[in-house]
Formats: structure tokens, sequence, C-alpha cells
């Protein structure tokens, strides 16, 4: 089929046995920057293209999403890698086989502290550590579910300046959206959520950007197109075809700063995000402050294609996920880390599908990285680096 030109090729792949199985498919988001390519697919009508329809279905929380894919009442979601994995053994919810058929996007969240604390010295993970220590009380962080990436960036982010987010303060779930609320009234010390609810809380006075993602994981993955390892069985050519339309809106995105703009105006739309343009397009672009007086560029922003690197769901990250489940105590035992990624991870329907738009697809479906406390992470011995951390549950 290679050899077929492309506009014959999709032609081709609509009509014949390659037709989605599903023609209409329901996916659920949370208003989170992060969303965007989900959201375009639909509004910029990529996945007419392809033969399907995508409804994008706003959803309050990270448990509302995990409840609908597990139930069907959505057929995939914007989703949180480790809500994804953390279904499938069966801790943070109902056990269900699941499957991870792209990678959204990468970097582009952030570690909030509140003013009070910035007003006591309390400005990055260091000055937090002293702080705690000269005046200690129950410091509570917020993160968005249990198992989730915020939660993962959260306790990594506090455990490289020595804070035992198990022994040394209070974690709680609080759903994105409520974030700002929530420290509004002091129910929380800082959290670690999505854009644009960091630059909001810089936005309204009440929080300061202590770090960015990027800063404990650089290129990190985050949120990935999730659903049930049942619907990928039987609808494949439906998998294919999202993943293609999703696919050309990240590539959309990531063409221009105008199309970025585009995109923010669209997605800060109520049906969407729900917030001002401003609060989502500076960080879209890398533009950051600190609230403090800080400002910078940062290369290592929100990125949802990035020549096709950002969206290939690597092995390798899957894992990453299961090996800090095990270092906080949700997993009582080590799985079979590569066995479990092999499983949920969906490389063989991406390849086809990025193969179709000559997005080139990486040689390996492990990658190796320097997290913030100078560990690499490469997949190669996963029990060994969840074993090998000083600061643990």
């Amino acid at each position: 089929m290679s050899m077929v030109p492309p506009g014959v090729r999709s032609a081709a792949w609509a009509a014949g046995s390659d037709a989605p199985e599903k023609k209409e498919i329901r996916i659920g988001f949370i208003p989170l920057t992060d969303c965007a390519s989900v959201v375009m697919a639909a509004v910029n009508k990529f996945d007419e293209k392809y033969g399907i329809k995508i409804i994008p279905t706003k959803e309050a929380s990270w448990a509302g999403v995990r409840d609908k894919l597990v139930n069907g009442e959505l057929d995939m979601a914007h989703v949180l890698y480790g809500l994804i994995y953390g279904v499938h053994l069966g801790i943070g919810g109902p056990k269900k086989d699941m499957a991870n058929l792209m990678t959204l996007n990468n970097n582009g969240q952030a570690l909030t502290l509140s003013k009070a604390l910035a007003d006591k010295g309390a400005t990055d993970v260091a000055s937090l550590a002293a702080l705690m220590k000269r005046e200690p009380r129950e410091y509570t962080f917020a993160q968005t579910f249990p198992t989730g990436t915020h939660a993962m960036w959260l306790y990594y982010w506090l455990a490289s300046g020595g804070i035992n987010p198990m022994k040394d303060a209070k974690a709680i779930v609080v759903p994105p959206p409520q974030m700002v609320a929530n420290m509004r009234v002091g129910n929380m010390d800082g959290f670690c959520v999505g854009e644009p609810w960091n630059h909001r809380a810089i936005m309204d006075g009440i929080g300061i950007t202590a770090a960015t993602t990027q800063d404990v994981w650089k290129d990190h993955p985050e949120k990935i197109l999730g659903c049930t390892a049942e619907f990928v069985q039987k609808n494949p050519n439906t998998c294919r075809a999202v993943i293609m339309a999703i696919l050309e809106a990240s590539r959309w995105i990531d063409a221009s700063i105008s199309n970025k703009m585009k995109m923010a105006e669209v997605i800060a739309q109520r049906a969407y995000v729900n917030t001002s343009v401003d609060a989502i397009n500076q960080r879209i672009l890398g533009r950051y402050q600190n609230g403090l007086g800080k400002t910078w560029d940062d290369p290592n922003h929100m990125k949802f294609f990035n020549d096709g690197a950002v969206n290939y769901p690597y092995l390798s990250d899957g894992m990453w996920f299961l090996t800090q489940h095990k270092r906080w105590g949700l997993l009582k035992d080590h799985p079979d880390y590569l066995g479990v990624a092999k499983k949920i991870n969906q490389i063989e329907l991406y390849a086809q599908a990025a193969s179709k738009l000559g997005v080139s697809v990486p040689k390996s479906p492990l990658r190796s990285s320097k997290l913030i406390d100078g560990v690499v992470w490469d997949g190669s011995n996963p029990a060994k680096y969840a074993d090998g951390f000083k600061v643990k549950a």
C-alpha cells in the first residue's frame, strides 16, 4: 500500500476493509491546554479525512474520566499516563485492561507554591525544604489523581529536595480547574497541575511558579490518548483513524506561532478550558514568568508534535510510571515492567498510522533521560531503578 499516492491511499483506506468500524468517537477531556490536539482535530475537521467524527466531551475530574472509559460512556480520552497504567493494574480504581494509542504532549505543566510561602522565602524546592524545617506544621500539596502524572512530578520534585511527600507533607487530590480556587481559600500550600492553571494562579496573584515539569524531566511524556484494550480489539481501524487525525492536529499546532494563537483562542472558549486567552497563549510559546518578576524563554515548553518525537508511545515512558508507583507504595511488588508496557502501549498500531502520514518513528521503543536529581532513566533495569531512590515510601 505504501506505493500508492497519499490522496488515493486515504480514499481507498476509507472505502475498503480499512474503513473505521465506529464512525463517531466520544473523546473525553479535562479543561487543560494539553487537550488542544483532540479539540483541534475536531474543530479543524482533520477527523473527516479519515471517515470519522470526533466528539470532544468535557469532563469534570480524572476520576470521572476513568469511570466513563471503564464503563464505555467514553470511547477514548485525553488522559493522564499513570491513570491508564493504574487502572490496568487495579490501583487507583477498578481493574481493566487498558491501551495507550499515542502520547499527546510533552512538557508544559508546573509546580506552584502559594504566595504566602513565597513571601516567607520558599520559591524553589531547596528554600521550601528549609522553610518546612524552620516552621514545622502540616504542609499540604495538591495533585490531580493518585497514580497520575501530576502526582508523580510533585513527589519527584519534592523528593529531589529531600522532602518525603508521604511522610513530611500531606498530598490531596483536586481536579485541575478547581486548583486556583482551592489555593485562594488556603486549602493547600502548593500544587502540581497542567496549564493554564499555574499561569492563572500568577495572574490572580495567589501563587508563584517554583518549577516547571520540564525542569524535572525535559521532554517528559504527559497526556496520552487512552482507551480500553477491548475498544482497540473491536475497532482497530477506528483507532488508526483517530491517531492519524490527532497526529495531523498536533503537527498543525506546532507548525507556526499563528496556529498556536488560533488554538489558544479556540480552547479558551467556555466549551473547552473556559479561561481568558492570555492565560493560555504565553506559555505555549515558551514565554514564562514566575510571579516574582523573573521572566524567561523556555525552549522546552509544551510540544504537541515536535516532528513526531512527542507522539510515539515509548515503552520506557510507561514503565517509568510503574517505577514511581512502586517507589511510593502504590504497587506493593515489582510488576513485569516491560510486559505491562508492551500490553498497554500500542506501538505497532501507532507506527502504522504514523507511516501513512510520513511521520518518522524512533528506532527503539526505549529512550534515555536524565531527571532533576541527576539519575538516568533508560528502561533497562526498572526494578533496580525503582528501589534505588533514597527518598521513597
